[in-house]
This record gives structure tokens, C-alpha cells and sequence, in this order.
């Protein structure tokens, strides 16, 4: 399936805030792949906020390209909108700009996104794949580890902060089946510092660093690009 692997592992962060600083290393240190869904019109000092007294800053352009390279881009949305409450110019205004915007600051095609707030519907999905969105992220955690139906709606198999995340784990680990599997967890990286676990994640990625029958790899090389060589 994805170079003669059946198990794939990714993972799905969002906001494009300071945190991610910390996280990228750590994904870097284990050989994790991500994919980083941000909002290009919201990268700006002023673009912050607090959770249970940790600072929460969203970073400037300028930072950007050099940190997450060898990760993958994708859009968030230009102002993070929910995008069902919204006309149908106003949904293809947030996906294509911001698409625009990020394929220009990182010189890259930009082919996938995670729905703001998780908020989608058929039409969202209709315009998100008209303006060359190929694959989005819900925020409908499957417990699970199955390819999704539709590349459009698909659900990330839990959140870092599941409780039941090292038994999901350990069962993905121990899965020896024929049909292709896939791990993905997603979050926001603030999230480590307001309940102060950084612990958590460092600890998945060591538990799955170096395996050889699991394909790491971003969310366009897992879902689109199969049968990799």
C-alpha cells in the first residue's frame, strides 16, 4: 500500500501558533510526519489569546517556511470562519484565498485542509473541492483506523487528548490484517501546555519511531499518494 506497507501513521495540527515550535522538534526527532493547517490572514502579533493562563500567539509569515519544512501545508481557512454559516462566495473567498496566500509563502501546491471548528456540510465539501481541495479534515474522531470513504470528510482516528489514546495505540500496533490501516491524531499544540502534557505525545512518537512496517508520512502521501516508491 504505501511502499509495500500496510500501516500508515500521521498526524494533523492546527493554527500555525508558537507552540508548534516545541511540537515540530519533537515530530523531527522521531521521524514523524505532519500536517500543519493554518489560517494565512490571521498571522499577525495581534492574533492571540489565553487558555487557563497559557499565552496562545499565533506566528508571523516569516517564521514559517524554515520550521515546517519537510511537513506538509494546509489550508485552515483564511479567518478561521465556520464555514457552513457562510454564502457560497464567502466559503470559496476563505478556502481559495487562504490557499493562494499559502501556496505563495511556501512555494508548494497546497491539496488538502481541516474545516474550522469541524464545521462542514455537502455544500462546503462541493466548493472546498471546486476551489482544489482534495482532502480535509473533520473533527469526527473514528476510533478507528480505516481509509476514509471520502478524502473530503475524513476523520482523524482520535485526539491527543483521548483518554483511551494508549490502548487505540497499542491495538493499531498489534494489527496484522490485510486490509490498510491508518493512524492519525490531530490537535492543536497549545493544547500540551494548558493541561501540561507534553509527555503524551513525546511518548507516542517514541513508541512508534523506527518501525519498519509502518509508512510515516503526511496527510496527502497517506490518503492521495499510495503505492509510493
Amino acid at each position: 500500500m504505501w511502499n509495500g506497507k500496510n500501516k500508515a501513521v500521521t498526524f494533523s495540527y492546527d493554527d500555525g501558533i508558537e507552540q508548534d515550535i516545541r511540537l515540530v522538534d519533537i515530530f523531527n526527532t522521531y521521524g514523524m510526519k505532519c500536517t500543519f493547517n493554518l489560517n494565512s490572514g490571521l498571522m499577525t502579533p495581534e492574533s492571540c489569546w489565553e487558555n487557563k493562563g497559557v499565552h496562545i500567539k499565533r506566528m508571523t509569515p516569516d517564521k514559517l517556511p524554515e520550521l515546517y519544512k519537510g511537513h506538509e501545508i494546509a489550508v485552515h481557512c483564511r479567518t478561521h470562519p465556520a464555514l457552513t454559516g457562510l454564502d457560497d462566495d464567502a466559503v470559496r473567498r476563505e478556502i481559495a484565498d487562504d490557499r493562494s496566500a499559502l501556496e505563495k509563502l511556501f512555494g508548494t501546491e497546497i491539496r488538502g485542509m481541516a474545516y474550522p471548528y469541524g464545521a462542514y456540510d455537502e455544500r462546503v465539501m462541493r466548493i472546498a473541492g471546486e476551489c482544489g481541495i482534495r482532502f480535509a479534515r473533520t473533527c469526527a474522531d473514528t476510533y478507528s483506523f480505516s481509509l476514509p470513504g471520502t478524502p473530503l470528510a475524513f476523520g482523524a482516528s482520535c485526539r491527543h487528548a483521548y483518554v483511551g489514546l494508549k490502548e487505540l495505540l497499542e491495538r493499531f500496533l498489534a494489527y496484522e490484517g490485510e486490509e490498510p490501516a491508518v493512524f492519525c491524531l490531530w490537535g492543536h499544540s497549545y493544547e500540551f501546555d494548558v493541561d501540561g502534557n507534553w509527555d503524551v505525545i513525546e511518548a507516542l512518537c517514541k513508541r512508534l519511531a523506527g518501525r519498519s512496517d509502518i509508512f510515516f508520512g503526511t496527510n496527502s502521501e497517506v490518503l492521495l499518494d499510495v503505492n509510493l516508491s
